[in-house]
């Protein structure tokens, strides 16, 4: 019995692969297994692959894919290094991508030597030549770019649009500040020009999307904080060229050593960007903040500001730890003083409600500026400075979701579910291992977890219990039905303060502006929201992916030379192939293999939340001593053997 249906193919590194199936789209009909895909049927398909194919039934339940077809191909490019196969140039690729060397076309590539790398594109069951990758240590960036089906550069239709959008609006805006009246062309905006503001980043941080600026308390005691985000819709006309490419990049990817922007860096880091000292165009998220921290009403607008400042982190925490930082301009010690107040209301009103801080500590890896190598790792941990603009930003992305919601309008929602009863069960668990007690009971409330991270807030084991955490919790998602965010302990949320680097800002923006010019077309429950948010959800896992696929291989760069060391850390997962150990004081996690426990047979147990042997049993969250046993930056691993085993 056989029957013809569409899938993805799966590939595994020995050769052989599988077809998934698509769902059928009967509500009532079962999910078809998986079916198996012999090697010489895979040579001319690549993981992801879109294909029909016939499925055999072999024996019950268990089926064959044969006659495969190529729908689409799930990747245009290509990474390897160049074969010769009687003569004629092939692409040696990973082998999780492609079970086999492919063929470039006719010409193509003969002039390089066996085993330089290159990218190439894919064109059906050929390749077409794209650029040698020259310098070694950029081998492993460009391998993740092209893995993850990432975009670089900008074709130059789109850059076009991009400098034709930031030279118009541009000048405009000089045009007005050099006769000191206000833009004709932006005589419907709010003028916030006089307000000192401030915008608060990393020193390396070129594209800035959000600005800060307070009214001091009256005599009722309320704040009036002003978050004003840089207005990307005016640059990027919607169903523009520029438009469709930022919607297929749907955000920034930040890999180590370069950052691939969802916008041309003339508008990324310059047009839009808000820069010290110069107008720039902004929609504003006026808050007003109660002496009892709440916020009290909410009011949008579009503006032009003018950035007074632009600070650093470190300067903001040196002012708010000390008093005073040489780096902060005396104009602007006021302003700051008064969004400390701002940020400690919100604060108080968020401890109440539970949940659990924004960031988690992680591995933070320094470069050298020259050659793009690791010099240093450690943990890296939030700043009182962070923290301030992390709870205005989120009050901000609060207010904007409430507002859209109170109006029937449709929009992007981030959204994170309250975790199940079995992985409140597995996180008692964990917890125990660790040494705390959580005591959850059969549900987690957001007090309850905020009870649960003041017992390891400030720990040397806190980074390797947030790591835990999160994955117990599960990740946020896109989506157009506004929902809880459990998280973070808010009935209502969206993004809406970065939207040079994240798509569903800008989505959010136009609904807003929209609105506010009078338009009342939008309607909540839109179709096309739901189909945007699924797409920005996708195209977020995949950037998450390869910015922690970047991050592991530069980790496994920098311990190579330390081979022979002794580390402490905890377990934070279970995997078939072993132990996933976080290292302290780093951040970062190294492996021990499944074969080199002693004590064994091992195997993991049913929910994949322990290794169990004859004699002894290896838990997420238990503490060991181990030592760098090897590394593989191609692969983005650190092999671990345990310490006693080693010596």
């Amino acid at each position: 019995m056989s029957s013809r249906v569409r899938g993805r193919i799966q590939i595994h590194p020995r050769g052989f692969g599988f077809l998934k199936p698509e769902p059928s789209g009967d509500p009532a009909g079962e999910e078809r297994p998986a079916a198996f895909v012999t090697p010489p049927d895979l040579n001319h398909f690549l993981e992801g692959d879109l294909v029909s194919a016939t499925l055999v039934e072999s024996e019950p339940g268990r089926f064959t894919a044969t006659q495969l077809a190529l729908v689409e191909h799930a990747r245009a490019e290509l990474l390897g290094t160049i074969v010769f196969h009687g003569g004629r140039p092939h692409l040696r690729t990973d082998r999780d991508l492609a079970n086999t060397d492919w063929p470039f076309r006719h010409g193509e590539g003969a002039g390089l030597a066996e085993g330089a790398c290159v990218v190439a594109r894919v064109e059906g069951k050929e390749l077409r030549l794209e650029r040698e990758v020259v310098h070694e240590a950029d081998q492993g960036l460009e391998r993740c770019i092209v893995r993850h089906g990432l975009r670089g550069a900008f074709p130059e239709e789109v850059a076009a649009c991009a400098e034709a959008m930031a030279k118009e609006t541009l000048a405009a805006l000089d045009a007005g500040a050099e006769t000191a009246s206000w833009p004709s062309a932006f005589g419907h905006r709010r003028d916030l020009r006089s307000i000192p503001t401030v915008t608060i980043d990393a020193a390396s941080t070129r594209d800035i999307d959000d600005a800060l600026a307070v009214l001091p308390a009256g005599p009722d005691g309320a704040l009036r904080v002003l978050v004003s985000i840089a207005d990307v819709d005016q640059f990027v006309p919607e169903g523009s060229v520029l438009d469709v490419d930022a919607r297929e990049r749907a955000t920034s990817v930040y890999l180590a050593g370069r950052v691939l922007p969802m916008l041309p860096e003339c508008l990324s880091s310059h047009a839009a960007s808000l820069v010290e000292g110069a107008d720039r165009l902004a929609l504003t998220a006026e808050l007003r903040i109660d002496p009892e921290g709440l916020v009290t009403s909410v009011d949008l607008y579009e503006s032009v500001i003018r950035s007074t400042a632009r600070l650093t982190y470190d300067a903001v925490a040196e002012l708010l730890a000390t008093g005073a930082s040489a780096d902060v301009p005396a104009e602007v010690v006021s302003t700051l003083r008064w969004l400390r107040t701002a940020a400690a209301r919100l604060s108080a009103v968020r401890a109440a409600r539970g949940g659990v801080s924004l960031h988690r500590e992680e591995a933070y890896i320094a470069l050298d500026e020259a050659t793009r190598s690791p010099t240093a790792i450690s943990g890296r941990t939030d700043t009182e400075a962070h923290r301030l603009v992390e709870r205005l930003m989120v009050a901000a992305n609060e207010a904007v979701a409430g507002w859209l919601v109170a109006r029937g309008l449709p929009g992007i929602y981030r959204v994170h579910d309250e975790p199940t009863a079995e992985r409140v069960l597995a996180l008692g668990s964990y917890a125990h291992n660790f040494g705390i007690e959580a005591g959850f009971g059969p549900r987690l409330t957001l007090r309850g977890l905020a009870a649960f991270e003041a017992q390891f807030a400030g720990a040397a084991i806190a980074p390797a219990i947030r790591n835990v955490l999160g994955k117990a919790l599960g990740p946020a998602r896109y989506t157009a039905l506004p929902g809880l965010h459990f998280g973070l302990g808010a009935p209502l949320y969206l993004h809406f303060t970065s939207p040079i680097r994240r798509y569903a800002d800008l989505a959010v923006h136009r609904v807003v502006k929209h609105y506010l010019r009078g338009e009342r077309g939008l309607r909540a429950g839109d179709e096309r929201f739901a189909l945007l948010g699924s797409h920005l959800d996708a195209r977020a896992r995949r950037a998450s992916k390869a910015e922690a696929e970047r991050h592991r291989m530069l980790v496994a760069r920098y311990f190579a030379s330390r081979v022979g060391e002794v580390v402490e850390g905890n377990i934070v997962a279970i995997k078939p192939f072993g132990l996933v150990v976080q290292m302290r004081g780093t951040g970062a996690t190294g492996t021990i293999a499944l074969d080199a426990l002693p004590e064994g047979p091992y195997q993991p147990d049913a929910a994949m939340h322990a290794l169990v042997g004859p004699g002894r049993r290896y838990s997420i969250g238990d503490p060991l001593r181990a030592v760098i046993a090897s590394t593989s930056e191609a692969l983005g691993r650190v092999e671990l053997q345990l310490a006693r085993e080693a010596g």
